[in-house]
């Protein structure tokens, strides 16, 4: 096919669909028209004692049916049509599932809400997105200190499908300090209309205020507008906070 026939093939099939859905929209209302009337028709006719010819009823089931097709070939020529305008959507323009935000978007949200809380240490300067080895994928990092970073999966239309939060710290010993502060800030940061008493309603419904200092295999998690918040500690020294979309 050359690109002159490529140019025109779809103009055509567009031509073809609009005169097929003005057909079928003209033997809706033509047939539904008349099989009211007829109908009206035959309740007068009965009511005067008359006797309904055979004609008179043929013609009434007649346009009963030139309506139903009418009305069947425009619910079919809609479903098609809406299906071919997902089928011809570019997969670039496809939202895959994640947290809806661009990296941009995430850093001026969270940096909005140290700002607006006075969270004095967390900023975000800069995520550097880095491509990963699965296809369409890439991953970004930021770190806060030695003792704190923060890591995201990022989808191919460059929205976060995930971030995590990573402290060394003793885990024998309640959390705290800025690894909890960067916590509540991430719950904010995925949730405009929260507050920080919400962030922290978050953060007790994992169960994270009440752990035992003692405790080192705790694994705690909540699902909040379709969002995932789980705290992990893997060893002595190293825990984790995580936000992914619930499954």
């Amino acid at each position: 096919m050359n690109e002159v026939q490529e140019r025109f093939v779809p103009a055509i099939t567009l031509l073809r669909g609009e005169n097929l859905q003005y057909l079928f929209t003209t033997l809706f209302i033509l047939g539904f028209i008349a099989f009211l009337g007829f109908v009206v028709g035959m309740i007068l006719s009965i009511r005067k004692g008359n006797r309904l010819p055979i004609r008179f009823i043929f013609l009434t089931t007649a346009c009963f049916a030139i309506a139903s097709i009418g009305l069947y070939g425009m619910l079919n020529l809609s479903s098609n049509s809406t299906q071919s305008e997902i089928d011809q959507t570019p997969s670039s323009q496809i939202k895959l599932s994640g947290l809806h935000m661009t990296t941009d978007e995430f850093k001026n949200k969270f940096n909005g809400a140290v700002g607006k809380y006075r969270l004095n240490g967390l900023s975000i300067t800069r995520l550097n997105i880095k491509d990963s080895s699965e296809q369409g994928t890439g991953t970004f990092e930021y770190v806060f200190n030695d003792e704190l970073r923060l890591v995201g999966a990022v989808n191919a239309d460059e929205s976060i499908q995930e971030v995590r939060l990573y402290g060394t710290d003793d885990t024998r010993k309640p959390t705290g300090g800025i690894f909890l502060t960067a916590i509540a800030t991430l719950i904010l940061t995925t949730n405009s209309e929260y507050t920080y008493n919400d962030a922290q309603d978050v953060i007790q419904d994992i169960s994270l205020l009440d752990r035992d200092v003692n405790q080192s295999d705790f694994d705690g998690a909540t699902i909040r507008n379709g969002l995932e918040y789980r705290f992990s500690v893997q060893d002595s020294e190293h825990s984790t906070f995580e936000i992914t979309v619930a499954k």
